[in-house]
């Protein structure tokens, strides 16, 4: 019976952008994948395929799909479908600035003037992965979204702070209909049970610009 009610998600961000090598924050905003990003979204395919998937979804923005489809065709799928509620958190006016006067004239606590709040994200990310749980109990699902939306909700559901998601790597999460969440990988790295936060922020890249 536990294996009937135990989901396995890998949540991959999707690969870089042009946004993402200027340090622009992109949000929102549909900012296609640059080469590297594709290369990224190819390499993943290798950390992958030592598991067994029974559905592809992604945002339905196109970096995100494009890294869905890119890894779907690598490991012989096809993406089922895009679900519009794994969009990144949206940022407002915010996008497409870099760091400097202009975009902190927008912070606020939290965030910045008229973008999505931290909380609002993550519970949409939230109900959008338990949507899939109840579609889809326990099987294995890979889910290609965004940096921060993966990051909110990921620490909303496990009760914990976590650091930026890097682009394209392993993030392995568990959702059992009775105990919850449970943390497996982030970034590519097995966790330990008892990782404070500040050995969990180290198991960062860069920070996240979604």
């Amino acid at each position: 019976m536990l294996a009937m009610t135990l989901t396995t998600f890998a949540l991959i961000r999707h690969g870089q952008t042009d946004w993402n090598a200027q340090r622009r924050l992109q949000g929102s905003s549909d900012i296609p994948l640059n080469d590297v990003g594709r290369g990224q979204a190819l390499d993943a395919v290798a950390t992958l395929s030592g598991y067994q998937w029974d559905a592809v979804v992604s945002s339905p923005l196109s970096r995100a799909a494009e890294t869905a489809d890119l890894i779907a065709a690598g490991l012989g799928l096809k993406v089922a479908r895009r679900v519009p509620e794994l969009t990144e958190r949206s940022f407002g006016p915010a996008e497409g600035m870099q760091d400097g006067p202009e975009l902190d004239a927008l912070r606020t606590p939290g965030g910045f003037h008229g973008a999505e709040s931290e909380d609002e994200a993550a519970e949409r990310g939230l109900a959008a992965l338990a949507a899939l749980a109840e579609e889809f109990p326990g099987r294995r699902l890979l889910v290609v979204a965004h940096g921060t939306l993966i990051r909110v909700s990921l620490s909303r559901a496990i009760g914990r702070t976590l650091p930026s998601i890097d682009n394209a790597v392993l993030n392995l999460a568990h959702h059992h209909a009775v105990d919850g969440w449970h943390l497996e990988y982030l970034n590519g790295e097995r966790l330990t049970a008892g990782q404070d936060e500040g050995e969990l922020a180290a198991i960062a890249g860069a920070p996240s610009l979604a």
